[in-house]
């Protein structure tokens, strides 16, 4: 099977921060896993440079909105690599090449009748490119997500009929309930729905930097007709003179909870408009709040100043260690705050002290108390029972988007085994030759329940995981060997070194 998972596109007005890297390692998260279970993926992330607030920040540095989206595009393609992740294309809307497959997918909604010219009135967030519907404005006629005033602007522009599809996304949400999730959004998207669609303006006329309307060239389109079809024009030049969309369209998407309207409301009006498959989803995450200095948590906002740059973090802690946190602090799916100081708890408590200690334990028992190599004993039926079905839970929950949770899941585990060792002491059954069988057990029960667990962690930290099954003697990382006694036992295992040290 194909699965095909996408991150939003990243607008280019400024410097990637925390929540970009927090959407990125989520995706990732899902590619990683998807690809253990012998799947062929694709993922997709890039940067969004069309647009007012580009052209704004660009006059304001007297630079060329192209100069602009070049020099900030550079940064989000570095943070990739920084972050470990794999996706498989980077996509700027800027590529010539995604402009003429926009002009096509546009031009066939034109052609089937969904477009016409009108007159434009109304308030309008230029950080968030978007016009404002009533209960979208904050007091005062400010943006809520931004904090700033609301601009009334009027012109001439091309409008797209989103009230022609008031029908059928009310049918879609009735007929596909996991559309959109989790619940809260879905019901969010809905309910924005049924209180009636209007139409919504298509195209700018007093904006060169987008992509030109084919069939009216005084025009430029509004830059989240441009910016949402990168998920479906990418497939068509991602991989050099092939076409992609029959093997993997249709996508699921990650985004966050601010763009949910485009993405849950005008992206499947579009997709119907040019009779194209819908999505396979959208997951809707949460925004990372940081705490303010009088305690008060805002959304994490470059705009907004509060943003933590994960190349600090990941300098400090690793990558490794940023990704965990990610996955873990706040869950996959809600509101939460993230610090400093959770980073550096988190690695301590859980990373270093957790996983890290029981990794360093276990192998350099084996090493000591069975001359370097995993026994072949049979292993201990009761920790297997704690073992049971985590594969298929851990699965099903990461087939729903459900990050978080799974981690969980497979923390208890990590937890299990440090209890494990606790409970049997293996340096005391080590002092009674008339133990040796039962040393035997434990060992090789410890040393299975890790490489287990080391299995499922594979996307949550590649590098770690990757270290500990080298030292384990054991580097497969298909999912299926991710149960207990699915490995013999009896292959070399050598001592680690700390894999979570104590930061600099």
């Amino acid at each position: 099977m194909a699965y095909y998972v996408t991150t939003p596109i990243y607008y280019v007005n400024a410097a990637p921060h925390l929540g970009h890297a927090y959407t990125t390692i989520g995706a990732d998260i899902l590619a990683r896993h998807m690809r253990q279970r012998g799947e062929e993926v694709f993922f997709l992330t890039g940067t969004d440079e069309h647009g007012e607030p580009v052209a704004q920040a660009a006059e304001k540095l007297g630079v060329s909105p192209k100069e602009l989206a070049d020099k900030n595009a550079e940064r989000f393609i570095a943070l990739g690599p920084r972050l470990n992740v794999t996706n498989d294309f980077f996509i700027r809307t800027s590529d010539p090449r995604h402009k003429r497959a926009v002009q096509d997918v546009m031009q066939r909604i034109h052609d089937n009748g969904f477009t016409y010219k009108g007159q434009y009135e109304g308030l309008y967030c230029p950080r968030c490119a978007d016009f404002k519907t009533g209960q979208e404005i904050g007091p005062g006629d400010t943006c809520p997500i931004h904090k700033i005033p609301l601009e009334h602007k009027s012109e001439e522009n091309w409008f797209f009929k989103l009230s022609a599809f008031q029908e059928r996304l009310e049918a879609l949400y009735a007929e596909r309930p996991d559309f959109v999730t989790p619940g809260t959004r879905f019901n969010e998207a809905h309910s924005f729905i049924t209180g009636g669609l209007n139409d919504i303006s298509l195209s700018r006329s007093q904006l060169t930097w987008g992509v030109e309307v084919p069939w009216d060239t005084g025009h430029v389109f509004y830059v989240w007709f441009d910016a949402l079809l990168n998920y479906y024009t990418a497939l068509q030049f991602a991989r050099e003179g092939e076409d992609l969309r029959d093997t993997f369209w249709p996508a699921f998407h990650i985004i966050g909870k601010d763009i949910l309207k485009f993405h849950a409301v005008f992206w499947p009006a579009m997709l119907m408009a040019a009779d194209i498959e819908l999505p396979k989803g959208i997951f809707i995450h949460g925004f990372l709040l940081m705490k303010d200095e009088s305690g008060a948590e805002h959304k994490m906002s470059k705009s907004l100043g509060n943003v933590l740059d994960p190349f600090e973090v990941i300098d400090r802690f690793g990558t490794d260690a940023l990704r965990f946190y990610c996955a873990r602090e706040v869950t996959f799916g809600q509101d939460g705050g993230v610090s400093v100081g959770g980073f550096a708890e988190r690695y301590t408590s859980e990373l270093a002290n957790d996983f890290g200690n029981l990794a360093s334990r276990t192998t350099n028992m084996v090493a000591r108390y069975c001359d370097g190599a995993a026994p072949s004993a049979d292993l201990d039926p009761k920790l297997g029972e704690d073992f049971e079905g985590l594969l298929e839970e851990v699965s099903a929950l990461l087939d729903k988007a459900e990050i978080t949770q799974a981690l969980d899941r497979i923390w208890q585990r990590v937890r299990r085994l440090n209890r494990y060792v606790e409970e049997h002491q293996p340096w005391q059954l080590a002092k009674d030759e008339a133990k040796a069988g039962e040393l035997a057990t434990v060992l090789r029960s410890l040393a299975e329940g890790l490489r287990v667990v080391t299995v499922l962690l594979v996307p949550y930290i590649p590098e770690a995981t990757e270290k500990l099954l080298a030292s384990l003697g054991a580097p497969e990382t298909a999912c299926e060997t991710a149960r207990y006694g699915a490995h013999p036992g009896g292959q070399p295992v050598e001592k680690i070194a700390p894999l979570f040290p104590k930061p600099e």
